[in-house]
């Protein structure tokens, strides 16, 4: 059966063959725990492992490739950063676009720690935390968290000015990549990054269960889960030094040897020509939307699709959008029953966002494309909407 994906802001699909090809190879060669013995298999699984953060660290410009620790998701990382890094009353700043991987951190520690939390809107960002920031009577921000990119409408934040910003405020400046990631150039140097967290099955062509924290030297985090990493044994408290602080556990071989691949196949085709594809991909879907709405009007009737998306030059390839008189979710089991189309349909745990686009009751379904999306399926799923607004 052909489905025609269009969720990859959940997780990318497909794969890169490699990807595929070096789990089966993990499993089947190196399946072993690194790091935990001095054996011949454990020593190559690690030197492998190694090569992966060599990987990560010229990807992003990491200062340090043994300031990467991995983790099983960007939720995970984020928890490290935020949980690692605040104190009692610390004032943070974070936009209305974030993900719930990043408020639920975030005010569970304004409930428990007395956290001060303070949401921008994504709208006039930079002017606004500009004004924050410089008005002398209020109380200075530790940190700015933000979420490069949003997973609802693709809006992105230019991370180079605000890092700047942040740089000469002296506010920890951290970053979720999870959407970002793998789509569009991130340099922890330029862009004055302290702390990036991104996760490994997205745009990193990476499966599920993979992700990570990439630290710039001179940043120290508390850890907040403790065990065994295969080093210091005789401690009974958690080793302080990078990355063991933050890998407490068996690491996922398999997952992070493919991500390593995904890796590899982006730096194959390059950033830009991905971003070129799907920049190209979005501008078609919503060319043939607008083409629905007119030919609704020219018939005599109101244009019945709403669009929710941004068309910033470095805005990610996701609209989400809503049929009047058709719930989200009635939408997307429909077209994925009657037309095996994938999306995602809700509030795709971004709720502030959804409150600002007037969508927080009624959510949105989501269409979001990858690399492997073709035109013909873009047009397949134009037609499927037309079919769906003139027959509801």
């Amino acid at each position: 059966m052909k489905f025609f994906y269009f969720d990859n802001s959940a997780t990318s699909s497909p794969k890169p063959q490699t990807v595929y090809e070096s789990v089966d190879y993990t499993l089947k060669n190196l399946n072993t725990n690194p790091g935990r013995g001095g054996h011949q298999l454990g020593i190559s699984c690690a030197t492998a492992i190694y090569k992966v953060r060599k990987k990560i660290q010229k990807f992003f410009n990491v200062d340090n490739e043994l300031n990467i620790a991995f983790t099983n998701n960007s939720t995970t990382a984020l928890n490290f950063a935020i949980k690692g890094s605040l104190a009692s009353n610390d004032v943070v700043i974070t936009s209305n676009i974030e993900h719930n991987s990043v408020l639920r951190p975030l005010f569970t520690l304004k409930e428990e720690i007395n956290l001060e939390v303070e949401v921008l809107p994504y709208k006039d960002f930079i002017e606004n935390f500009i004004l924050r920031i410089e008005n002398p009577s209020l109380k200075k921000p530790k940190m700015l968290i933000l979420n490069h990119m949003s997973n609802v409408n693709g809006v992105s934040f230019d991370l180079e000015k605000i890092g700047l910003i942040c740089n000469r405020h002296k506010i920890m400046f951290i970053v979720d990549g999870s959407q970002s990631a793998g789509l569009i150039p991130i340099d922890m140097k330029a862009m004055n990054i302290d702390i990036l967290c991104f996760t490994g099955h997205k745009s990193l062509f990476g499966i599920q269960g993979t992700g990570g924290i990439c630290i710039q030297n001179g940043i120290s985090l508390k850890n907040i889960i403790s065990g065994g990493t295969g080093s210091h044994s005789t401690m009974l408290s958690q080793p302080q030094e990078m990355p063991d602080l933050l890998e407490a556990g068996t690491l996922n071989a398999p997952g992070i040897l493919a991500l390593g691949c995904g890796i590899d196949f982006i730096d194959s085709i390059g950033l830009a020509e991905i971003k070129s594809h799907e920049k190209f991909l979005k501008e078609e879907f919503i060319k043939g939307i607008k083409k629905i709405n007119e030919n609704s009007i020219n018939s005599g009737n109101e244009a019945r699709i709403i669009l929710y998306t941004s068309f910033g030059e470095n805005d990610g390839p996701i609209i989400s959008l809503n049929i009047k008189g058709i719930s989200s979710s009635d939408l997307s089991t429909y077209l994925d029953e009657e037309y095996n189309i994938i999306t995602r349909s809700g509030l795709h745990c971004a709720p502030l966002l959804h409150q600002e686009l007037k969508t927080d009751l009624t959510g949105a379904t989501r269409f979001s494309f990858g690399y492997f999306n073709t035109i013909d399926e873009i047009l397949y799923a134009i037609d499927a909407l037309q079919k769906i607004v003139i027959q509801s």
